[in-house]
């Protein structure tokens, strides 16, 4: 009997030991976990939820409400199709091409412009040459830059992206005397440039079909 008391005295020892090691909380625990449920099956989104997912608030609208449907089109044939990137890529395209057409290069337009642009971009950098002009422009910033058009023209996805920029522009002559503009005063330039891609194409890049100024 005595021996029990012992044994019951130890046990109930070592349980208020154990209690004040791990049940005193210091105030700097983490939460307790909750435990996980389990999550209903994710289902690939819709052509819609897509693009309602990339389109920000108005006013910093990356697509323009006439251009939605198409997007939704081009996503709908091609799931990889993301406004965000690609309007990153445009913009790139657009700093890099406008440098090359500045700078009379016409071989860094390969392959990233159609052959009806290329073809324009060259006619202006022969007459241009001929007159002995050179441009000493800067594109200073681009303000924004949206969806404004989109469609799906047989396996050809086709985006028109609208640019509103600042562009520093200056033309000098071959003595390097400046003849027009001025780099110390920006001119808005609002342009809309198309580009066009083929939705099975391996190769991501897409080509500048058709450069105009904003209406």
């Amino acid at each position: 009997m005595v021996q029990i008391i012992l044994l019951a005295m130890v046990a109930l020892f070592v349980g208020l030991r154990l209690y004040a090691v791990l049940g005193r909380r210091t105030g700097h625990e983490q939460p307790i976990a909750k435990p996980v449920e389990a999550q209903p099956a994710v289902r690939s989104p819709r052509a819609m939820d897509v693009v309602r997912e990339q389109t920000p608030a108005p006013g910093d609208a990356l697509i323009e409400p006439r251009a939605t449907d198409g997007v939704r089109a081009i996503v709908a044939a091609d799931s990889s199709f993301d406004v965000g990137r690609f309007l990153d890529g445009a913009r790139a395209a657009y700093r890099v091409v406008l440098e090359a057409f500045w700078r009379g290069d016409d071989a860094a337009l390969a392959g990233l412009a159609g052959d009806e642009v290329r073809d324009a971009f060259a006619q202006a950098i022969e007459a241009r040459e001929a007159a002995g002009e050179v441009l000493d422009n800067r594109l200073v910033s681009i303000e924004r830059a949206a969806i404004s058009a989109a469609r799906i023209d047989g396996q050809m996805a086709v985006v028109t992206v609208r640019f509103d920029a600042d562009i520093a522009a200056v033309t000098r002559d071959k003595d390097g005397n400046v003849i027009a503009g001025s780099l110390t005063d920006a001119v808005p330039t609002h342009d809309v440039w198309t580009f066009s891609r083929h939705v099975r194409a391996a190769d991501p890049n897409w080509v500048l079909i058709e450069t105009d100024e904003a209406a």
